[in-house]
């Protein structure tokens, strides 16, 4: 199938091996992930989704600060393997950190209380799409990521850090670089297990 939509996201892989020279500027990647993220649909439109997007040193002081709070709960004598994980996402140019506001569903909530009960998993809906979206757009733009998930672990040393408003719930994180190795390939299930169409 030939598709532009369908080709971007082909090459939206993840990526371990990053490297700091990335193919464009960082201007260039900022307005890609607002860009992304503005285009991102939500219930409602609530646009609930929040990012923060660090390059060089920012990003370090990230895994940095990840790697100190793994190693208060990991055993010493298994820590080296994660010590080198995150090392390899430092290694990267920079993170996009993805936060959905809670002011935002809480508002929600209180102005179609029918639905209250749905909007935070409507919330986790908008950021999945959100992440989804940028991570796309940065690939289509030949640049690597991953997409991590060490919330809530650091969330206070994040907000603290980079002094975020409390409403920010951290979601996900995405570190990005340039890629330094070829992604192996990627499997696929059967379609006949995923698929079914009628009529």
């Amino acid at each position: 199938m030939s598709n532009s939509f369908i080709d971007a996201i082909r090459r939206r892989r993840s990526q371990y091996a990053l490297g700091k020279t990335l193919p464009v500027s960082a201007d260039t990647v900022t307005n890609l992930v607002k860009e992304a993220v503005r285009l991102s649909p939500s219930t409602f439109n609530s646009q609930s989704s929040r990012v923060v997007i660090l390059f060089g040193e920012q990003s370090d002081q990230l895994w940095a600060l990840t790697k100190e709070a793994l190693r208060k709960i990991v055993p010493a004598d298994s820590f080296g393997s994660t010590e080198a994980k995150i090392d390899r996402f430092s290694a990267g140019a920079g993170t996009v950190l993805f936060f959905e506001d809670q002011d935002t569903v809480t508002l929600l909530q209180e102005k179609y209380p029918l639905y209250a009960d749905n909007f935070p998993t409507f919330s986790e809906h908008s950021s999945g799409i959100t992440q989804f979206a940028v991570w796309s757009a940065l690939a289509d733009a030949g640049i690597g990521a991953s997409l991590q998930h060490y919330n809530p672990l650091i969330d206070e040393q994040v907000s603290a850090a980079w002094q975020l408003p409390i409403s920010w719930r951290l979601r996900a994180q995405l570190p990005f670089g340039s890629n330094e190795a070829q992604p192996a390939d990627k499997p696929f299930i059967d379609d006949a297990l995923r698929f079914r169409v009628f009529g």
